[in-house]
């Protein structure tokens, strides 16, 4: 197994630890579950049923297939990877992109370009035009002759003419793994892929061939956190409520009015017995 199927998510810069500046296109690439397969004996091939991601909109056949792979989700996509001499893959296994990429694999990306509708020679084929002098009036973005009369008399199949620009398969091959998250299933590769954001492209990786100047992505360090500094509890001193300690002033105060009292009654009947 040796392709997966992702969303394109962003595309980027990064840094190298070299310090050279690089494009990089994330691709998110979790969500990658096998529901079926086929074999040499009953369908002449060797293949699996990858579907991709989750979806609302569904159809008959899509919630068939989810039945048969004991899924709880209806997939957006489902594509089929040709397996090749390796031994299939059980229903129900979720492809892990770190089980598969890893830093510094050659992939080849595939994904359907933007549509820009219809062009002309100049802009889809990058055509010169015509001259612009020499009384050429209006043939500056022509595409001059198409072909001979008698000898084919027609104009070849696959003729570079004026027509619906984009919206085509393409694939671009040797681009560069330069990280991947393993958490969040991202992938994050050297280069541009075709597709719009959010678009599904399949990534595939060329065999066990490395990059031979492949450079690390440059990540910054994480603060180490700080120490748990022990703090020597003191001990804590109870507070009474205001209520309980205004009571015990006024009873102190009543016990010293009364004590009081009694000093002035014992004096005043010492006077009265000298008398």
């Amino acid at each position: 197994m040796n392709t997966l199927f992702g969303k394109k998510v962003q595309q980027t810069q990064g840094f190298l630890e070299n310090g050279s500046r690089i494009p990089v296109t994330v691709i998110a690439a979790s969500g990658n579950v096998v529901m079926g397969s086929k074999t040499e004996e009953k369908d002449t091939y060797s293949a699996i049923k990858v579907g991709f991601g989750k979806t609302k909109k569904t159809t008959k056949a899509l919630i068939g297939e989810m039945r048969k792979a004991h899924l709880d989700y209806i997939p957006e996509a489902i594509y089929e990877v040709k397996l090749g001499d390796s031994s299939p893959v059980e229903i129900g296994t979720m492809l892990k992109v770190e089980e598969i990429f890893k830093p510094g694999d050659i992939v080849d990306v595939t994904g359907m370009s933007k549509g820009k509708g219809f062009a002309g020679g100049v802009k889809r084929y990058n055509f010169r035009g015509g001259p612009k002098t020499h009384g050429q009036s209006d043939r500056h973005r022509a595409p001059g002759s198409i072909g001979s009369g008698t000898t084919p008399g027609r104009v070849y199949k696959g003729k570079r003419m004026a027509g619906n620009m984009g919206n085509d398969t393409v694939t671009i091959k040797n681009l560069i793994v330069i990280d991947l998250d393993a958490v969040s299933g991202k992938l994050f590769v050297k280069g541009l892929v075709p597709g719009i954001l959010n678009g599904i492209v399949s990534v595939t990786k060329v065999g066990e061939v490395k990059s031979k100047n492949f450079v690390p992505f440059f990540k910054v360090a994480e603060p180490e956190a700080p120490q748990e500094t022990t703090v020597e509890e003191k001990p804590t001193e109870t507070v009474k409520p205001a209520q309980e300690s205004i009571s015990e002033a006024k009873e102190e105060k009543t016990e010293q009015a009364v004590v009081e009292a009694s000093d002035g009654q014992k004096d005043l009947e010492e006077v009265t017995n000298g008398n």
